[in-house]
């Protein structure tokens, strides 16, 4: 059985107050295309369809059209909600929408209910797994503790016993929304820390022949069988050097993969990081295949040089980012707070916050874990809000 795993649409999404919007459409006639001439049997989308749980009427519209498009090729699709979608709001139409084929999960109450295909060999079992904010399903699932993995584990015990139940050579495959250990993240993703872990081990999918993984951004293997295919567009400069792909998953007899590719997604405009001096910017001929390129600059000069935005769009039009990161110690005073605080999370800039206040002492294990519990409080609080709107 042939599979195209997508994942991390986003659609809606702007970049640095850029639409992307035609670029998405472009995407979604690729992944259409791709669909027809590969003669692909199951289209595997592994949530964050749209960027916010109230996605802008554009957005929705080529929702509509994808699956409209979708449907009448006759190829079955399996998506499931990812943390930036609204649940309840991408299942509204289910049980009419898989008579054409599309099959949506967004209930986590449904882990365990597959969408089943078959091919000459046999059944393939499809199960969704909806992102799962811990806090807000680990009863249902009945899991032990609110805990990214207590809850996927749950989730994938309700999956094995389901399979263990099917008649002996079923195939499985199960797309899932989340942060597994030995993934690379990038800056484009929403935080989804609880007490202080983001992460789930890869061992959490033991037991199915292929994990088909939403959120990380960037197309990478985790193993062999657990993948992330990444988002199809780049949605930071922080993913400028990756290769944007969906993962084209053959599957034999036995559940193994016996074929795997990557096909290229369209890129409208690529991306560039250039760091420098202003005028070593604007002289340095090698850069001159950035001109093209939507650009972040970080300029180093030790003194903020005049008009530094006018002057870069001259040669680069496409700028969208200005930083500055002046040559100086680490240790220096003059060093911003912004410079200070890079690449620490809001965990950490807390407890150093506590321990500025307190002349050097910082927050003692039992702080540090009310200070975990108010942030965790905090984002589910956000979560749920947002879905409810």
């Amino acid at each position: 059985m042939r599979l195209l795993h997508t994942s991390d649409w986003h659609l809606g999404r702007s970049f640095h107050r850029v639409s992307l919007l035609d670029a998405q459409a472009a995407y979604l006639d690729h992944l259409v295309a791709t669909v027809e001439e590969r003669e692909v049997d199951a289209v595997l989308v592994a949530g964050d369809v749209y960027d916010r749980a109230v996605p802008p009427l554009t957005a929705v519209e080529l929702f509509d059209r994808a699956l409209h498009r979708l449907a009448a090729a006759g190829v079955p699709t399996v998506m499931i909600s990812g943390n930036h979608d609204s649940a309840r709001r991408l299942g509204v139409g289910a049980g009419l929408f898989e008579r054409a084929g599309i099959h949506l999960r967004t209930d986590p109450e449904g882990c365990a209910t597959p969408v089943v295909l078959a091919d000459d060999h046999g059944d393939v079992a499809f199960y969704g797994l909806p992102y799962l904010e811990p806090a807000l399903v680990k009863d249902a699932l009945g899991a032990g503790k609110a805990g990214h993995e207590a809850v996927l584990t749950a989730a994938m015990d309700q999956v094995r016993a389901d399979l263990a139940a099917r008649p002996a050579g079923t195939r499985s495959v199960v797309l899932a929304h989340a942060f597994v250990a030995g993934g690379e993240p990038s800056d484009s993703e929403r935080d989804i820390t609880v007490g202080g872990v983001a992460a789930v081990p890869a061992g959490v999918f033991d037991g199915v022949d292929y994990a088909a993984l939403g959120h990380l951004h960037g197309s990478q293997r985790v193993t062999d069988r657990v993948r992330y295919s990444g988002s199809p567009l780049a949605y930071s400069f922080s993913e400028a050097d990756h290769r944007k792909t969906m993962w084209l998953i053959d599957l034999d007899a036995d559940g193994g993969i016996a074929a795997e590719e990557r096909i290229d997604c369209p890129v409208e405009r690529p991306l560039a990081r250039l760091r420098g001096r202003l005028d070593t910017l604007l002289e340095d001929p090698v850069l001159d295949r950035h001109e093209h390129a939507w650009v972040e600059a970080t300029l180093t000069d030790p003194v903020r040089p005049a008009d530094p935005m006018a002057r870069l769009a001259r040669r680069f039009p496409h700028t969208l980012s200005l930083v500055f990161d002046p040559e100086r110690p680490p240790d220096d005073p003059g060093a911003s707070y912004a410079q200070r605080l890079k690449g620490r999370d809001d965990h950490q800039i807390a407890e150093d916050f506590v321990a500025h206040v307190r002349g050097g002492s910082g927050p003692s294990d039992l702080e540090r874990t009310v200070l975990r519990a108010a942030f965790d409080d905090v984002r589910v609080d956000e979560t749920v809000r947002e879905v409810s709107r």
